[in-house]
């Protein structure tokens, strides 16, 4: 952890002991103590479930696979390789992840939904909705994709017209059609948070949000993804707190991970393992905590198992120095 980091968590925890109090009881699930820490006598702080974008495992055995979790003290997950029409294969998982009190939290469909050619677009329109099909089976928390990019050479690069009225009115026309196609009783359709697209701020989420006007559009958080500015770089804390003051009541999961600057002539930030950067985690974990609903943490884009090991181990720690508990 670096010191500004280490500070931050330090105050974080002083702040929560002073003004809360621990008590330990077995979980509903008879699987270990919960720790709940009571902020100003009113508001209590719920235990998270974590997980990781890959397990890094094969999924051709349920049983296996959702061990596989488990035995890395991981209480969410993303969907496994299983197509929408394969019922029994999705009742298998389904089984085998309730059998061990984990839940699924996001079905990714990463495909371009503003793509040039009109052909694949429409592709890409189906197979979002398909995926948003996938995680009202599996009763995962959302489908999320990027709202898309006007770039003609990657799915998700910079362009002008990523933050223009165009594109905005084009992301509510997607979502509404999604949306309207299937139905969802469970999940929800989100869009991820973008440095340099839309949506790259909580005001321009809760836009969104608005012009969408439906019960199946939720909150994807991304706070590193929030990040292209060195004021926000050096920021994280309020940024963390705009973000769920303005968005928490619907946010359904985050991502997680850390970002570090890269000194060079122009601003360039790195993700990096977690703890590695300057992303306040005492804060983001304490909000996340706070949340009624139950939202995963979802590590994401690390090289293999034993960085995201690291990422959860490092989450433990900050977690316990505030006094956010986790499943598992």
């Amino acid at each position: 952890m670096n010191r500004r980091n280490l500070l931050k968590t330090f105050a974080l925890g002083a702040i929560g002991a002073s003004a809360s109090s621990l008590a330990a009881q077995e979980s509903p699930q008879g699987r270990g103590p919960l720790r709940r820490r009571q902020a100003g006598g009113s508001s209590t702080l719920r235990p998270l479930r974590m997980g990781v974008a890959s397990l890094h495992t094969p999924d051709n055995d349920p049983e296996a696979w959702a061990q596989k979790a488990l035995d890395r003290k991981f209480r969410a997950v993303n969907a496994p390789n299983v197509k929408l029409d394969d019922k029994d294969r999705i009742k298998a998982f389904i089984a085998a992840v309730q059998k061990r009190d984990i839940i699924f939290a996001e079905v990714g469909r990463w495909v371009n939904l503003l793509d040039a050619d009109s052909e694949k677009r429409a592709q890409n329109l189906q197979t979002v909705t398909d995926g948003l099909a996938l995680a009202d089976e599996l009763g995962a928390k959302c489908c999320v994709d990027t709202a898309g990019s006007f770039n003609k050479e990657t799915r998700s690069g910079p362009h002008p017209k990523n933050v223009s009225k165009e594109f905005f009115d084009l992301a509510v026309e997607n979502a509404r059609k999604i949306i309207d196609a299937v139905k969802p009783k469970r999940a929800k359709f989100s869009y991820e948070m973008m440095g340099w697209a839309i949506p790259d701020t909580a005001d321009s989420y809760l836009r969104l949000i608005k012009a969408i006007d439906r019960p199946g559009f939720g909150v994807h958080l991304d706070i590193a993804n929030m990040v292209n500015s060195p004021d926000k770089f050096w920021n994280t804390t309020r940024l963390i707190n705009e973000a769920f003051d303005k968005l928490g009541s619907q946010v359904v999961s985050a991502h997680f991970k850390d970002l570090r600057w890269e000194p060079e002539m122009n601003v360039h930030f790195v993700e990096c393992v977690i703890g590695e950067g300057d992303i306040d985690f005492g804060t983001y974990l304490t909000r996340m905590a706070k949340l009624p609903q139950d939202a995963p943490v979802m590590i994401e884009h690390m090289k293999g198992a034993e960085e995201y090991d690291r990422c959860r181990d490092h989450l433990f720690k900050v977690g316990e120095s505030v006094g956010v508990s986790f499943f598992g």
